[in-house]
């Protein structure tokens, strides 16, 4: 739910009846080959060594469709120090990207760090992601790690979307078509049952070909609990990601498979959100932060390279091994927008990687250009599902008069979090409803932005009931609570401080007339400047009782904010996707919605 970091949230869906209805080992090869290869020419070389292409990519999030707005760009550094803005993704140039990448490879595996699937635009959630796992398989995918996203329905959703069967609920969603499951592999090395203890799914996957095998370790990230819905997680314990890492590593190195490969669900945060920032400068990895550089430098070296996500970030990074050996940590961004070419060395005489100080060819994140040819079979994809979602998907929500930034903007306020935020207040603010007198939004259940371009033929500044749904598609249910004052400022110190926030901040969007100032000057909880924290002008009194609305994964504590778990005297309200889209029909073609002001929180720099 959250640059996230975005991550999240719930496993309810609607249903399509009641949307009807209701709108290396360690001794890593040396620099140099032996002797005996490279003093033998070039023909030796060649016999020893073979390039493998690893081709990979994160946080594909069921984004069939080109995504909308900022979303759906990125930023390349150009050669005077500014970031040129450039459209990418949509599977259709995905699958033609990676089709023209593996041309003149015989050797080619192609891999994925988590989140394929949950959080997803309309076209793919509405189906519970069958068409997602549809159209990876048809990308030709070879395995995936889990994230944190492939649990918002639960574990038993999980082993279906991997193995196959119709939903229990909604059935089958094709006449005559039964789901036939993934077929490519899903890992998740540190998920355990927590009876069982056993791992939910494999922890490993040897890809072969030919006398060239390279294992794949895939993990979550271990605070997976903190960023999806106690149901989603309910039974399950998530382990530490080098601790799990290195025990197969070695597994894997005691069955003779010597290359590997981690598929982390868990990021970093580069210096510049350019897909081609150089994260080597002044030094290897002096360009990054965040939780990855750590786990990059205790990871075994038994490991060869670290394909890694969560963060929706892009980085191609040398972070070297406990042993001080290179060790390339890559990360794709989101949404399909980009995917990473990395070229594996592989030695057959010691079955290992070779890692040098610079290698050669570096890995290279490569735009998923909109000037690519569509892949037909994409298409044909996308059409045969849109035909199944129309009824619903094309329904006019509500009108706009500009681009509303909610996923795309960087900001700590959001203008889309601000009419979120607004959207829940006014469906809970009604005595009969709650009585809700502010609400607090997580900025990562923000999805997508709203654009004013027609995505169809709609119109522009139509909002559909498809792109609502995009901006909001775990449909978590409103909960209406008592917090003390002394609680509240809690919560928005736990924005700016604690393990899972102070690092990198969460900044929950609020509804109007609660105003504070975060100070950015000074760290951890004294970011919230207490005295400023407002509601409609009047200083929030620790000891006095507010109504606030919430959805039910903030109020389970979920993103950190443990204090909003000792709320008292809950109401359960509508569904967060209703009451936004509530708000939308409010709206007319002759006085449409226009951006927020986002003046709800003072920043200071």
């Amino acid at each position: 739910m959250s640059a996230k970091p975005q991550r999240h949230r719930t496993a309810r869906r609607l249903t399509l009846g009641t949307l009807a209805l209701t709108a290396g080992a360690g001794a890593m090869v040396a620099v140099a080959l032996p002797a005996g290869a490279a003093s033998g020419g070039g023909a030796a070389l060649k016999n020893r060594t073979v390039d493998v292409q690893m081709l990979s990519f994160n946080d594909f999030h069921g984004t069939l469709e080109p995504p909308q707005g900022s979303s759906g760009t990125v930023g390349e550094l150009q050669a005077d120090g500014t970031t040129k803005s450039i459209p990418a993704g949509g599977v259709e140039y995905l699958a033609s990207g990676l089709r023209e990448a593996r041309k003149g490879h015989e050797y080619s595996v192609t891999a994925a760090a988590g989140d394929m699937i949950g959080g997803s635009p309309m076209l793919s959630g509405l189906f519970h992601d069958e068409p997602t796992v549809e159209a990876l398989n048809k990308l030709k995918l070879d395995v995936t790690s889990v994230g944190n996203h492939e649990f918002d329905e639960g574990k038993d959703e999980l082993r279906r979307m991997a193995y196959g069967g119709c939903h229990p609920v909604e059935g089958c969603f094709e006449y005559g078509k039964t789901y036939t499951g993934a077929e490519f592999k899903y890992l998740a090395a540190n998920v355990t049952d927590e009876k069982t203890r056993r791992p939910l799914m494999s922890p490993t996957f040897v890809w072969k070909k030919g006398d060239v095998k390279i294992g794949f370790i895939g993990v979550t990230l271990e605070g997976t609990p903190d960023v999806v819905t106690a149901d989603g997680v309910k039974g399950l314990k998530f382990g530490d990601e080098v601790e799990t890492i290195n025990k197969y590593a070695a597994e894997l190195d005691k069955q003779g498979v010597k290359s590997i490969v981690a598929l982390i669900h868990e990021g970093g945060l580069p210096a510049s959100g350019a897909y081609n920032y150089d994260c080597n400068v002044p030094g290897a990895g002096a360009g990054i932060s965040g939780a990855i550089v750590d786990i990059a430098k205790n990871v075994s070296p038994k490991v060869d390279a670290l394909v890694t996500g969560h963060t929706h970030q892009a980085y191609n990074c040398n972070i070297p091994d406990p042993a001080g050996n290179p060790r390339t940590v890559t990360s794709a961004a989101s949404y399909g927008r980009l995917f990473t070419d990395t070229t594996l060395t592989y030695d057959r005489a010691t079955k290992d990687i070779v890692r040098t100080p610079v290698q050669s060819p570096k890995p290279v994140n490569k735009v998923v250009s909109r000037d690519l040819p569509k892949a037909p079979d994409m298409t044909e994809l996308i059409d045969r599902w849109k035909k199944l979602a129309a009824p619903v998907a094309n329904r006019p929500m509500g009108y706009i008069s500009a681009d509303i930034a909610g996923r795309g903007s960087e900001a700590p306020e959001k203008p889309l979090g601000d009419l979120i935020a607004d959207a829940q207040l006014e469906a809970t603010a009604a005595a009969d409803k709650g009585g809700a007198q502010l609400a607090l939004m997580n900025p990562g259940g923000i999805r997508a932005d709203l654009a004013y371009k027609a995505a169809g033929d709609e119109g522009d500044g139509v909002v559909t009931y498809g792109e609502s749904y995009t901006v909001q598609p775990f449909n978590n249910l409103l909960n209406v609570v008592d917090l003390t004052g002394a609680q509240l400022i809690t919560a928005l110190q736990q924005q700016v401080s604690g393990p899972v926030n102070g690092p990198n901040p969460k900044i929950l969007q609020v509804s109007k007339g609660l105003t504070y100032t975060l100070d950015m000057t000074k760290s951890g909880a004294d970011r919230i400047v207490v005295g400023s924290v407002k509601l409609n002008g009047a200083a929030i009194d620790p000891a006095k009782t507010y109504r606030v609305v919430m959805n039910e994964f903030l109020a389970g504590g979920g993103d950190g904010f443990t204090v909003l778990k000792e709320h008292k005297n809950k109401l359960v309200g509508v569904p967060d996707l209703e009451a936004f889209n509530a708000l939308l029909a409010k709206s007319t073609a002759a006085a449409p919605i226009a951006p927020p002001v986002t003046d709800r929180i003072t920043v200071v720099k």
